[in-house]
């Protein structure tokens, strides 16, 4: 059976190859073509199960029409739930996603991004985990390069992140308003900038109100449950027992309450919790956790925004600005 092509596409349809091809390709809204065209030439290409050449198009118009997007652990439900809004973003927008998971290590990340690079994606889309933006930069000259969730000082990559700072800020306020005046917060990695922001956040809420007799403590190195369990259990071993703790993340949360359940203490009687990330299981926890929700959908949505307008170069996308911080909100709970 001699299979189907935009040629014979176009004569069943009675459209040009070119407002095919646009269709197909999923550009048809950017070029303004009707819907009802859109539907009629898709409906067209699927009873005949046409399935384009990707590689002859690619070498057409020198795209590939895929996102490469890195996170450093896909287990956490914060980068879960994020890669999801992007792959669905980029998907509606007629584009592939290539995900990889770094693990927090740079050697993983290097690696990625050099696969993408050979791959010839047509932008990068990446939550870095090293130290140092020279690579990621080196890259940009050649590739549409978008940082998000974490980002470097100084440098010229475009970002979308939360303002971790403020985040931390209003969650230790919170804290210190319910009259809990002995605060353990346990922090993710320590070089990753959104940890560096909460703790900074964290210390400065702190100090605000030094007035108060607040003591603190900043400890742990991990996004991790692991993480979470094993801090949260020394200090409320220790000599002096927090009366609450801030988890850096929604994983370090669970570690925490597994080793408040082990001590046989309770939730907010005995010590206090909040949280940094939303997920809507922490409603269903007993209390429901507070916590501080980062925009998710609204940070998927500016990346995608701006790693498209780089790919395509296209001044119909708005953006406010190429470096973008998104101030968070409290959602309360019981926990505190």
């Amino acid at each position: 059976m001699k299979k189907d092509t935009l040629m014979s596409i176009a004569e069943k349809t009675g459209y040009s190859i070119s407002t095919i091809s646009r269709v197909l390709s999923g550009k048809g809204r950017q070029y303004r073509i009707g819907q009802k065209t859109i539907d009629y030439i898709t409906k067209v290409a699927e009873s005949c199960n046409y399935t384009p050449n990707l590689i002859a198009q690619s070498l057409r118009t020198n795209k590939t029409n895929t996102i490469g997007l890195t996170v450093p652990n896909i287990d956490n439900p914060f980068f879960a739930t994020l890669s999801g809004v992007i792959i669905n973003q980029l998907k509606s927008r007629g584009y592939n996603v290539i995900l990889s998971d770094t693990m927090e290590n740079v050697e993983n990340e290097v690696e990625a991004l050099t696969s993408f690079v050979s791959r010839k994606v047509d932008g990068i889309i990446a939550v870095p985990v090293g130290s140092s933006p020279d690579y990621l930069e080196e890259i940009s000259r050649s590739i549409p390069v978008v940082l998000i969730d974490r980002c470097f000082m100084n440098t010229t990559l475009p970002y979308v992140c939360t303002d971790n700072y403020s985040g931390a800020y209003m969650a230790t306020e919170h804290l210190i308003s319910k009259g809990y005046r002995n605060i353990l917060a346990i922090q993710g990695v320590l070089t990753s900038m959104p940890s560096k922001e909460r703790v900074r956040g964290f210390l400065q809420a702190v100090d605000d109100h030094v007035g108060l007799g607040v003591t603190h403590n900043v400890c742990g190195d991990a996004f991790s449950v692991e993480n979470g369990y094993r801090e949260a259990k020394r200090a409320l071993t220790g000599e002096s027992r927090p009366d609450a703790i801030f988890a850096f993340s929604t994983t370090i949360l669970l570690g925490a309450i597994k080793a408040i359940k082990e001590l046989g203490l309770n939730i907010p009687e005995d010590v206090a919790l909040i949280s940094f990330d939303n997920n809507r299981f922490l409603d269903y926890l007993d209390p429901a956790v507070t916590r501080v929700e980062q925009p998710v959908n609204v940070v998927g949505k500016l990346v995608t925004d701006n790693i498209i307008k780089m790919v395509e170069k296209d001044d119909d996308i708005p953006l406010s600005s190429s470096q973008i911080l998104i101030r968070p909100t409290l959602i309360e709970g019981r926990s505190c």
